[in-house]
């Protein structure tokens, strides 16, 4: 998905299961394409623009932003409040002699999606012109090989269930920060279900 040119602009969709052809033909809104062999999604109709997935986009980064700098969860024992954001959650671990989970957590609620977010908005921020961006090719490899690698929701999840325990043993009060990871994973979410294969119909390369 997105690693090649698919055969769209032939008229044509290429089940990447089974490998059976079909003649393509334009999408009603709300409207998806499967093969009637192995039941694989071949194609979408898309719900938004590249100007609408650009701002979606920005307020993604902007959500990102704020979920790691906002403190995630304020813990209070004895009368004193500890409370802690994303990047001092993962130097503690890393403190603690724990530096494999710390990178893995740095790695996929930071640095990738922080990577997919600014790919997303380089694709788009062209796309929106109906071109191709230099490195496009590059960037939806990337984007694919991504897609898998970003954890945000997994870590909402485990943050709520912990926090639920916690409060066996302390008084847990959630910050801002567990509220903006919720919004981004959200956020994620939707960006999950774009088909982005069909930016190559509707851009084209640059003029030089």
């Amino acid at each position: 998905m997105g690693t090649t040119t698919p055969s769209t602009t032939a008229g044509l969709l290429i089940c990447e299961h089974c490998d059976t052809v079909y003649r393509r033909r334009p999408l009603a809104r709300g409207e998806v394409a499967c093969c009637e062999r192995c039941n694989f999604v071949l194609e979408r109709h898309p719900r938004l623009g590249p100007d609408q997935l650009l701002a979606l986009t920005a307020t993604a980064m902007v959500v990102f932003v704020q979920a790691n700098i906002w403190p995630i969860v304020t813990l209070e024992f004895n009368g004193r409040p500890s409370s802690t954001t994303l990047w001092g959650t993962i130097v503690t671990m890393w403190r603690q002699h724990a530096e494999v989970v710390a990178v893995l957590a740095a790695l996929t609620l930071f640095f990738f999606p922080l990577l997919k977010m600014a790919l997303f908005g380089w694709v788009f921020w062209f796309a929106r012109r109906g071109e191709r961006g230099p490195g496009f090719r590059s960037a939806m490899i990337a984007l694919h090989y991504l897609r898998p690698w970003t954890m945000s929701e997994v870590f909402v999840l485990g943050a709520m269930v912990a926090i639920v325990k916690a409060r066996v043993y302390f008084d847990v009060v959630p910050d801002p920060g567990i509220f903006a990871y919720g919004a981004l994973m959200l956020l994620i979410t939707v960006f999950g279900g774009i088909d982005l294969r069909q930016l190559w119909d509707v851009t084209r390369e640059r003029r030089r």
